[in-house]
């Protein structure tokens, strides 16, 4: 018998692969809307800024409503989001879509951990929710180059319309595998506010906003600079999301054995550190190297980014728990938003820098932020020791 956990990670697997294939399909849905790449970014930034936003407030508001309805509708509501953003006839109506598609996708996230911790013994409680979140590793290494991929065969409304069927199956299998009557407890907007300025939180919360917002300034944008910068036909840009992904499932499993090994903090100052240079890295390949060269480097490179940038996400959620154990959902949800809330703003300076510059100059940029992070990490002073569980592992935000 099939683990109910399996079709919540299901729906995290549609929600993730949704949110990372964005960057494949950039190109072509501003081709076709008549707007700049830069423009089109604005896709990911009003999806990352709803969800930072958003997902707390309807926590709050739905948070002791049945989960299985919960789901059931979340799941459904991406799916029609999805859909209408495959036939849509404006890029407006694009962004409002997206807008819908994060307010269901953050409730979904949050409400399937909780269940996730509800169905599982206390002693499996950790596994059940790393099972859960490990819906979104697996979108990040397979579902968004598969995404990508169909988009070259079918266009990006192909893409759109195939994760809008795949959420009336996780729907669907909600429907008819989670048990009803799972209930849980609101936590207050007002608990979710005080915890950021409990001692030592902000600092490690905005260390997550940077690190975020140098990344992704330069993900938003990953296919004009593969194909325009490093000289890479737009055919590869699945192939460079699937090494992008493949780093990113090491570097989360790497992530949380060094930080079980060496520290949490010693794991992030690493993990900053190593995303800033590979990010500075990348704009030197694209700006000095032939194009015969600088293919293949990037490509190279691509695999280290998403190694170090998703080690960083273990580390900083034992740095929180540690912390304030007691405080831990409040804080790990925190964490979400502003991991969300950096993707935002790196979508904005992506766009600035290709508006003002061109896509050989996203790396340098990006690696500013992340140098500021890696500031603030040094700045931090040590947390107490945290062992590693399995939610950590997969970088876990209920």
């Amino acid at each position: 018998m099939t683990s109910p956990l399996i079709w919540l990670a299901l729906g995290t697997f549609v929600v993730g692969t949704e949110g990372f294939v964005i960057a494949g399909l950039l190109p072509d849905i501003a081709a076709e809307a008549g707007i700049s790449v830069a423009q089109g970014g604005t896709l990911v930034t009003a999806f990352s800024v709803s969800y930072a936003f958003g997902s707390p407030v309807l926590a709050t508001l739905f948070g002791n409503i049945d989960r299985r309805r919960i789901l059931t509708a979340t799941m459904v509501l991406f799916a029609v989001s999805n859909l209408a953003a495959a036939l849509t006839s404006s890029f407006e109506a694009l962004l409002l879509t997206r807008v819908v598609m994060a307010l269901s996708a953050g409730l979904y996230a949050a409400t399937a951990q909780a269940t996730a911790i509800a169905l599982a013994p206390p002693e499996r409680r950790a596994r059940a929710i790393a099972v859960v979140v490990g819906g979104t590793t697996v979108a990040v290494a397979l579902g968004a180059p598969i995404g990508a991929l169909l988009a070259t065969l079918t266009g990006w409304r192909g893409t759109f319309a195939a994760i809008a069927a795949v959420s009336v199956v996780a729907a669907v299998a909600i429907l008819s595998k989670i048990p009803a009557h799972l209930r849980g407890t609101r936590i207050p907007l007002r608990e979710r506010a005080t915890t950021i300025v409990k001692p030592g939180i902000l600092p490690i919360l905005a260390t997550t906003l940077l690190a975020m917002t140098g990344g992704f300034s330069v993900f938003t944008y990953l296919a004009p600079l593969a194909v325009e910068g490093a000289g890479l036909p737009a055919t590869v840009i699945p192939g460079l999301l699937l090494a992008w992904g493949v780093g990113a499932a090491l570097g989360n499993f790497v992530g949380g054995q060094v930080a079980d090994r060496y520290g949490a903090r010693a794991t992030a100052i690493f993990a900053v550190f190593g995303l800033g240079a590979i990010l500075s890295i990348i704009s030197l390949a694209t700006k000095f190297l032939s194009s015969a060269l600088a293919g293949p480097v990037v490509i190279g490179l691509t695999v280290l980014w998403g190694i170090m940038g998703w080690m960083t996400l273990p580390a900083q959620a034992s740095r929180l728990v540690a912390l304030h154990p007691a405080s831990a959902p409040v804080s790990l949800s925190l964490n979400a938003s502003a991991l969300y809330l950096g993707v935002a703003l790196g979508s904005l300076l992506g766009g600035a820098v290709i508006n003002v510059g061109t896509s050989a100059d996203l790396g340098w940029v990006g690696a500013i932020p992340v140098a500021l992070a890696l500031l603030i990490v040094l700045a931090t002073g040590r947390l107490p020791a945290l062992g590693r569980s399995p939610a950590l592992s997969e970088g876990s935000v209920p």
